[in-house]
């Protein structure tokens, strides 16, 4: 058994809080970079240019790159040979808490979503654990800002819809999104389990490599379909027409009941944030 002290979970999320809002991740900056070249519209590739240059800018000066510095969604992989000394959600929260006052990162979450008063530390973090075989820690902080989350839709099909249905829904997503959660996005889809389970699985895919496609063939096949789809909307990067409304599509599956098709789709913006560590 391996004992990790729960300062060490503090300090590491408040790192990572920082980090998450001012390093944009290697592969969407690839994927950002890619579609400049690629991009045919002047006006889009011109957007495209902007938004290269803004999150060059927020490196250089550790400064968040959008002012929606977001929820702190926390993704936790905890080895099951792993002892916590300490309360590991209050570390986590405490980390938030100093990250978020630390790196001058804007407070966004209100602690009863009707009465709406501001926490005003940007707590508490939606954490969502994961118990793994192992002596290992590792912890995911993703940023989530709502002007994508709030393009978030969820459905439960028929199976007879099928593949299409599915497909046809996700781009549907997307469209009526517009330029509102700031493309091009990264769409994630979860597709399977409950309708809870899918929802996440579809904010899960959002942390998978943009580079990296489904292992599954089938599904890497759905990925490529659903990407040339998406771009075949014309919205293009915030809403001003191009080819480049989407940069990937990343979807994860999980069983399901004989009866449902549960599908979800959680868009990110183009700050796709997600900072790891290993503990």
């Amino acid at each position: 058994m391996r004992t990790v002290d729960s300062a060490l979970v503090r300090d590491t999320v408040k790192r990572l809080c920082i980090e998450a809002n001012c390093i944009l991740p290697c592969d969407v900056r690839e994927k950002l970079e890619e579609a400049r070249s690629s991009e045919r519209w002047d006006s889009a590739r011109r957007i495209l240019d902007r938004l290269v240059e803004n999150y060059q800018i927020a490196e250089a000066t550790t400064s968040p790159m959008c002012q929606d510095t977001g929820v702190a969604c926390v993704f936790v992989e905890l080895g099951q040979e792993v002892h916590i000394a300490g309360n590991l959600t209050e570390a986590i929260n405490e980390g938030v808490r100093l990250g978020y006052n630390e790196g001058y990162l804007r407070k966004s979450v209100v602690g009863d979503p009707l009465r709406r008063e501001n926490t005003r530390d940007n707590t508490p973090a939606m954490i969502y654990y994961d118990v793994v075989e192992g002596d290992g820690l590792r912890i995911t902080v993703a940023p989530k800002g709502f002007g994508s989350e709030n393009m978030s839709r969820i459905a439960m099909l028929k199976p007879s819809d099928g593949i299409e249905g599915v497909m046809d829904f996700v781009v549907d997503a997307v469209n009526k999104a517009g330029p509102n959660p700031c493309p091009p996005v990264i769409v994630g889809v979860g597709i399977g389990g409950t309708f809870d389970k899918c929802a996440l699985l579809a904010k899960r895919a959002l942390l998978r490599d943009a580079n990296t496609r489904h292992c599954d063939p089938f599904y890497a096949d759905m990925e490529r379909r659903l990407l040339e789809r998406i771009n075949a909307l014309g919205i293009g990067p915030q809403g001003f027409g191009g080819r480049t409304t989407a940069l990937a599509v990343n979807i994860e599956t999980m069983a399901t009941h004989i009866a449902g098709l549960p599908v979800a789709v959680n868009l990110n913006c183009h700050v796709t944030r997600h900072m790891s560590a290993e503990l």
